[in-house]
């Protein structure tokens, strides 16, 4: 069994956006409700890592925040001072739908550091595999903003931090959130030695990223892959996706680590996504991410986690992934894995294959 890290901190489910709901600002017929970006999907996923013993077999450790200077690699000055600010005041909005209160900085801060301590760890062999719980999520902050709940960028943080301090040079950064990866995307969009791939409902959000089209720029055209699935899409879809463009494009890169942005917004059950997805579902495509890992990278896979929004499902997504990415016989029964599973247009359907055909069509013409 492999040695897998597992990176968390109290001090992250503290982080507090206020009373907004699923919507960006507040409205005279919009009742104040909690946000639905919460801490109780994640501490919900230790706490079933702690009852089930999972959390037992896994190396766990409460790194150390982010320090200014990691976060000024991928972060402007100006919106770093601008998060201080508000975080000494009354708080505010980093962005597009990314508020918080007086000590989100704090959480948000020791959130990139469980990511930087993950991404070190697994570069310089102190464990094989881990899997940082972080929060608030990462993958929508852009340099000079925050988006989509996301304040600070916890993978671009962390793969800057480790290829500035020479632990690794190419990255292949893989994200499943059900909404798109236009952080990393932002990030290293002119970097030939980091490969960005997202796949996501199309059209989610952000509404002005993701397209397939969006291939890189300058020295990084063709390092940027985007898989824009149509709603409704399940358990057949995305074993598609993955065999015929996700991992092939990953492996042909040839990274020295693969990063993933774990969402769980893609199960059945989100509020957020339109995806079908069950929890056997990440366990399996964790799973082949980790076949994959150790065939080209010597098993360096981190896995950061990103959105899920499901209160209840989102801890059963997350511990079936655990157990596969530490190769863990403790299981937890899912109640409805098998009921989602038999739904009704799990199976690839015609007009996905023929997308996901097109997409690698053009992907490999684009990569000649």
């Amino acid at each position: 069994m492999s040695q897998t890290g597992f990176y968390w901190h109290e001090r992250c489910f503290w982080h507090d956006q206020g009373a907004i709901g699923v919507f960006s600002a507040p409205g005279e017929f919009l009742q104040p409700q909690p946000a639905s970006e919460s801490p109780d999907s994640k501490r919900r996923l230790k706490n079933i890592l702690e009852v089930s013993g999972l959390i037992d077999e896994l190396h766990v450790v409460k790194p150390a925040s982010a320090t200014r200077e990691d976060l000024e690699r991928f972060h402007s000055r100006r919106y770093l001072d601008a998060l201080q600010a508000g975080d000494q005041g009354l708080g505010g909005n980093g962005g597009d739908c990314a508020p918080y209160t007086p000590g989100s900085w704090s959480a948000a801060t020791q959130s990139a550091g469980l990511a930087i301590a993950a991404v070190e760890a697994v570069a310089t062999g102190v464990v094989d595999n881990a899997y940082a719980l972080c929060r608030p999520p990462g993958h929508h902050a852009e340099a000079d903003q925050g988006r989509g709940f996301c304040l600070l960028g916890n993978i671009p943080v962390a793969v800057m931090r480790a290829r500035a301090l020479s632990q690794i040079k190419r990255v292949a950064i893989l994200d499943w959130d059900v909404h798109h990866g236009n952080g990393q995307q932002s990030a290293f969009y002119e970097e030939p030695d980091v490969l960005t791939v997202s796949i996501h409902q199309a059209a989610n959000y952000p509404l002005d990223s993701g397209g397939f089209d969006e291939q890189g720029e300058g020295e990084g055209q063709g390092a940027n892959l985007n898989l824009p699935l149509p709603p409704g899409c399940g358990i057949g879809a995305y074993e598609y996706a993955f065999e015929r463009l996700v991992l092939p494009a990953i492996e042909a890169f040839a990274p020295e680590m693969i990063v993933v942005a774990c969402g769980f917004d893609a199960c059945a059950k989100d509020p957020l996504g339109k995806m079908l997805l069950n929890s056997q579902a990440f366990a399996e495509m964790t799973s082949r991410l980790k076949v994959l890992a150790e065939r080209c990278c010597k098993g360096r896979l981190v896995l950061v986690h990103e959105g899920g929004y499901s209160e209840g499902y989102a801890p059963l997504c997350g511990h079936a992934t655990l157990q596969a990415l530490a190769g863990s016989n403790t299981a937890v029964y899912d109640p409805q894995n098998d009921e989602i599973a038999a739904w009704g247009y799990q199976a690839l359907q015609p007009h996905q294959r023929a997308l996901i055909d097109h997409w690698q069509t053009e992907w490999e013409r684009n990569q000649r």
